[in-house]
């Protein structure tokens, strides 16, 4: 990561003829406006001891402008790579200095230092902008939720429990290389390997008796992981590489603990074990299990937004757990308060959202209109609103169906790709902002 903050480019640099270069023209330009976000972006990438030597890399701008290209485009670092060597549109819209393509490593890098905090503060500076030059809206905002899904395998206690096997071992096995000390076990993996397939593959009363052994076997790589931790505590050297693999070990452990706990209670015990409780992924463990209704079980994070009436995204939240939508109706509302120094004139929602007790908390906050998809009972004159009117803002609120699906097919907010709570969370504040970027060129091209 370099100091500079903008990249000198080549006068002979230039966009290709064709509306998709157009497009990042314009978008260029957007980006121009706001020359802030690089200072945002500048305390995370660079720190007090970063110095002017080395290989040349990449400004704060270009990191950026790679961000929004590949959120775009939505793909990987390689393929990132591989387009930045080849466009010339693509170099000029990240802009790019003519003798320097970055590979695959430093694209991750880089991009991946952007905290979820920062990008979250950039997407409030662009929409509190965007309503001071008008271009947002609170006469009504529309809000609705809905699931970005993590990075995993749908999940099974038997897959768990080998994964959680492989890891421990793995990291036993390469205690010597990190530590200095190496720690002499027995290997399960294939053991553990061969039981979770045949679990797979077997009848539902099969698996009740291979399930023990394979616990069994689990545990056995539990007491070797507490005697590994044990012996590198008290003889290896305190080095950066031993301190980074105990902590590795302590977290794998927990969690191979918990998934222990709940496959012990679930499939032994034949107990029913709470949503917020299970584990289900080791290497994504921040995973929320989320039920929407009566459609599938999704395993990811729950989000509620708000979009204005053309189409903005002006607050987004991801959710810990898997909270009620009318729980969350009030803190939406205020969030637009503290964010705008206003609140919108008319709010409408889905009618996960409707209570009577959200009618009357919005309308004495001050917002004049509160309307649900679905009355449940609220009459008219207690929203605020005529039938007319009831029925507009309702087919206002269908415009977040399409907001949202939007999202989630052009910016991969579908599912978040990046690691991690923290890479997931800024994986998620990326294609929103995105999103944001594109429409407002969109808007101003007509």
């Amino acid at each position: 990561m370099r100091e500079t903050r903008v990249a000198q480019i080549s006068i002979f640099e230039n966009y290709a003829q064709h509306e998709f270069a157009e497009q990042l023209l314009k978008l260029s330009n957007i980006l121009d406006q706001w020359p802030e976000i690089l200072t945002l972006i500048e305390k995370d990438l660079i720190d007090a001891f970063t110095k002017a030597v080395g290989r040349k890399g990449l400004s704060v701008e270009n990191v950026l402008r790679c961000l929004v290209l590949k959120q775009m485009l939505q793909i990987s670092y390689q393929q990132l790579s591989f387009h930045l060597a080849d466009s010339m549109s693509y170099r000029t819209f990240t802009r790019l200095s003519p003798d320097f393509t970055p590979g695959k490593s430093a694209l991750q890098n880089t991009i991946r230092k952007i905290t979820p905090q920062t990008l979250e503060k950039i997407h409030l500076l662009i929409t509190q902008s965007l309503l001071q030059q008008r271009e947002i809206s609170l006469e009504q905002i529309r809000i609705d939720s809905t699931v970005v899904k993590s990075n995993i395998a749908p999940p099974m206690d038997s897959q768990l429990l080998e994964d959680s096997v492989r890891v421990i071992s793995r990291l036993l096995a390469k205690s010597r290389d990190h530590t200095g000390i190496k720690i002499r076990f027995t290997d399960k993996r294939k053991a553990a390997k061969s039981l979770a397939f045949r679990i797979f593959n077997a009848k539902n009363s099969e698996k009740e008796t291979l399930y023990p052994d394979l616990l069994k076997l689990v545990r056995i790589v539990l007491k070797q992981a507490h005697r590994g931790l044990e012996k590198v505590l008290h003889e290896a050297p305190m080095t950066t590489a031993a301190e980074q693999w105990r902590e590795d070990v302590r977290h794998y452990r927990d969690l191979m603990i918990k998934v222990i706990d709940q496959t012990q209670r679930r499939v032994i015990d034949h107990e029913k074990v709470h949503s917020s409780e299970k584990i289900v992924s080791i290497f994504e463990p921040h995973t929320d299990v989320i039920v929407k209704g009566f459609r599938d079980v999704q395993y990811g994070h729950k989000i509620n937004l708000a979009s204005d009436l053309r189409g903005f995204i002006t607050y987004l939240c991801i959710e810990d757990g898997n909270p009620a939508d009318s729980e969350r109706f009030l803190p939406v509302v205020k969030a637009h308060e503290e964010q705008f120094g206003c609140l919108p004139k008319a709010v409408v929602c889905d009618g996960g959202y409707a209570s009577k007790e959200n009618v009357e908390s919005g309308r004495s906050l001050g917002v004049k209109r509160v309307v649900f998809h679905k009355r449940v009972g609220i009459s008219y004159q207690a929203m605020g609103v005529k039938k007319k009117t009831f029925k507009r803002l309702r087919n206002f609120r269908a415009g977040i169906e399409g907001n949202i699906s939007e999202l989630k097919r052009a910016y991969g907010a579908s599912k978040a790709m990046w690691k991690k709570e923290d890479g997931f969370q800024a994986f998620v504040w990326s294609s929103v902002i995105c999103y944001n970027l594109v429409r407002l060129s969109r808007m101003q091209s007509g």
